[in-house]
């Protein structure tokens, strides 16, 4: 049974407001979500979060069966908010998240409680902004020099390379990506520190970043 506090938590705040169950069914949806989102509570309830939600980042498809959200709660880490791109009646709309970890004492059961406030002026214009900017090059940050972004996309990384970046990239851990890819912690530093070599990145995070600008994830 969903706690009340849960339901209680959801309808308090004038923002949209959501709760998903361990199972990542959504058990508790206001007024404000049912107004941004243009899905009444009767909707909403009792089906699985991404199937209602559909969120996008920058990237593409974010919400899927393996929630990062709903991971990281059962591990009770504490997250980040990010920036969701969701269907709305007026098309897709971007909501800066934020989640909020719930559990009752003595209760293994861990409700994640979803705060969504409209942001899609300031998204689009910080996108347009930084597409305006960019260039063909970028800089190598320990060297400042600039970095051609064909280089980078010839930079001869494997597929299973370019698969630990783009885990990495969305924030799972080494043990996470081996349990992920069916391989061990040892395998996941050793194409790591190969990406970051080929790549001639000096720390996972520049990786990451030089993956991106070349268009490898």
């Amino acid at each position: 049974m969903v706690p009340q506090k849960v339901i209680e938590l959801v309808r308090s705040t004038a923002d949209a407001s959501y709760a998903v169950d361990p199972e990542g069914m959504i058990v508790a949806w206001n007024a404000a979500a049912a107004a941004a989102f243009g899905r009444d509570e009767a909707d909403a309830v009792g089906r699985i979060c991404g199937e209602v939600i559909g969120g996008f980042d920058e990237c593409g498809p974010v919400c899927s069966v393996d929630c990062t959200v709903l991971r990281s709660a059962h591990q009770r880490r504490p997250l980040r908010n990010f920036d969701l791109q969701v269907p709305t009646p007026l098309g897709r709309r971007w909501f800066n998240i934020s989640v909020l970890i719930y559990s009752e004492f003595g209760s293994p059961d861990i409700y994640t409680i979803h705060l969504a406030r409209p942001i899609d002026t300031r998204k689009r214009l910080e996108i347009l902004v930084r597409d305006f900017v960019r260039t063909d090059t970028t800089v190598d940050e320990p060297t400042g020099r600039s970095v051609n972004r064909a280089s980078i996309a010839n930079a001869a990384l494997s597929d299973r390379e370019i698969d630990v970046l783009r885990l990495l990239a969305q924030g799972l851990t080494t043990s996470e990506i081996a349990r992920q890819l069916g391989i061990s912690r040892t395998t996941v530093n050793n194409h790591v520190q190969h990406a970051m070599s080929k790549l001639n990145a000096h720390s996972r995070l520049e990786a990451i970043r030089k993956a991106e600008f070349g268009g490898l994830i």
